[in-house]
């Protein structure tokens, strides 16, 4: 899990709030999966972008995941606008869990 940042503390501090986010068809959050790519702290505008991917393309829980990493985002930092954007380059695989991720699916 290796999340680019321009903010290490506030990086810190996001991660925190997406561990709460579930991705409800395997159960694990979204940052021991290896979902979030890179969170970006553009302090002089107050917002935040968020890169992140899904499991496959064809997810049908990804509007409700996406909606989780942004109410989480919201509410973490309610003076900043939060922007979530959705990349499927480079596609998720396996390899971007987490090793507590690993252990929560027993791999």
């Amino acid at each position: 899990m290796n999340v680019v940042t321009n903010n290490n503390i506030k990086s810190t501090i996001a991660l925190a709030a997406l561990h709460n986010v579930i991705d409800p068809e395997i159960g694990l959050n979204v940052v021991d999966l290896g979902l979030i790519y890179q969170i970006d702290f553009d302090e002089p505008d107050r917002k935040i972008s968020t890169t992140m991917t899904l499991t496959t393309q064809f997810c049908p829980m990804g509007e409700s995941i996406v909606d989780g990493v942004t109410h989480a985002m919201q509410q973490t930092f309610p003076d900043d606008t939060i922007q979530v954007d959705l990349t499927f380059d480079p596609p998720w695989s396996y390899d971007l869990i987490s090793e507590d991720g690993r252990k929560f699916l027993n791999r």
